[in-house]
């Protein structure tokens, strides 16, 4: 899959079937949809390409607040780039578009979006876009301009209906929700798989391995995850089967003040050095949220009961 960090350079561009969205977790209701444009694609000898855009663009208006518009709260992230990156590729996508949002795309016309960004800029042949595709300044340009324009410009365009899995609309928000409340079954249904966050490990302070609790770190790239807290894992690549633990995510109050987001693994029965390989995370239940604790005593007694709690959990769900 080929990934550009904006448009295609001009000597790269080529017709494509295109579709445009944040994709934060690839849920099954992404899936979908990319299952019908690559049908589409292949029906006409086109790559699939999606255009997505980083920040997401809620994040730049929370920073970037237009004066005398509500206040945007920026929503947490479901995967990192590069497991997002991944989840496209496997559902067929030949090319990415990763387009900066900042100033100048925000106050972008709808008409010049479509004109510049969408038919030149990628060369759509054929557009698909959910029922509540919304774009250009102000979010004006909607699905009746794109139909209005696809004549005009010579590009086929398709809606993607909404998904439902019991009831439910199939969305981001959705997942988000899920993970928040640490419903992991709900998030899967929802995702179509297990929820994961992957990393290469990373040197930390050492301080579990001084408490007796070594773990495996994995640096967390954005400012506000959709899950926090202690939790029941098992850990993929490292081995030919998973390997169980705890995890905790988040800033770890119990050790330093203002930390950083870190996704800290306390593994099982496991003492191997692995800094820098690749790991996949996957989370399988809530423990507890995070807490402050007055000495490192306190801390290490909860990180036994923690354990302890992981451990027969996992025996239950065997």
């Amino acid at each position: 899959m080929e990934v550009f960090r904006r448009l295609p350079p001009p000597d790269r561009r080529r017709p494509c079937a295109l579709t445009i969205g944040n994709f934060d977790g690839v849920h099954v209701g992404h899936r979908e949809m990319l299952a019908q444009l690559s049908a589409a694609a292949r029906a006409r000898d086109l790559p699939v390409c999606v255009l997505t855009f980083e920040p997401h663009p809620r994040e730049w208006f929370a920073a970037h607040p237009r004066p005398g518009a509500a206040p945007v709260t920026p929503p947490a992230r479901i995967s990192t780039s590069r497991d997002k990156l991944e989840a496209l590729a496997e559902c067929g996508v030949d090319r990415v578009c990763i387009a900066h949002f900042n100033a100048s795309l925000a106050s972008q016309p709808a008409g010049e979006f479509i004109e510049r960004i969408v038919v030149e800029g990628l060369q759509a042949r054929c557009l698909m876009v959910g029922d509540d595709f919304r774009f250009g300044a102000r979010r004006r340009g909607d699905y009746d301009m794109l139909a209005e324009a696809a004549p005009r410009f010579g590009f086929d365009l398709m809606r993607q209906p909404t998904v439902e899995r019991h009831g439910v609309r199939v969305s981001s928000s959705a997942v988000r929700d899920a993970l928040a409340a640490g419903d992991f079954d709900r998030a899967r249904s929802l995702l179509g798989r297990a929820y994961t966050i992957s990393g290469r490990v990373i040197h930390g302070r050492k301080l579990g391995r001084d408490l007796g609790f070594p773990t495996l770190n994995l640096p967390v790239r954005f400012p506000r995850p959709a899950l926090s807290g202690i939790f029941v894992v098992q850990v993929h690549g490292l081995g030919d089967a998973p390997l169980p633990g705890v995890a905790s995510l988040g800033t770890r109050p119990a050790v330093e003040e203002n930390g950083a987001l870190l996704l800290e693994v306390h593994l099982f029965d496991f003492s191997r050095q692995v800094y820098g390989r690749r790991v996949s995370v996957e989370f399988l239940h809530k423990l507890r949220d995070e807490a402050h604790y007055d000495s490192l005593d306190l801390l290490v007694a909860q990180i036994r009961r923690d354990e302890d709690q992981a451990r027969d959990w996992l025996a239950q769900h065997a």
